[in-house]
């Protein structure tokens, strides 16, 4: 999975409309503040995903009822990486 790509707060601000297009191609813009993460601002995709990510916290799944899709995801999930 690429790297977000990781800009100041004050650069942010002044280019917002370079990050605006630019956004569609990273993916994610983290927002940094001396040297820290303090936010981010996605794309219309990766924000869909994460809607659909929160959506299925909270879904409670049945073994009987998973799809075979979301079992290849758990055979195949390692721990501590990201899945797409």
């Amino acid at each position: 999975m690429p790297r977000a790509l990781q800009v100041p707060a004050t650069a942010f601000s002044r280019s917002f409309g370079k990050y605006r297009d630019e956004v569609h191609s990273v993916g994610v813009i983290e927002i940094t503040s001396h040297d820290r993460v303090v936010g981010a601002y996605i794309s219309a995709k990766e924000l869909e995903h994460f809607n659909a990510l929160k959506k299925r916290e909270r879904q409670v799944i049945r073994v009987e009822d998973a799809d075979d899709e979301l079992i290849e995801a758990i055979k195949n999930a390692r721990w501590g990486e990201i899945s797409e």
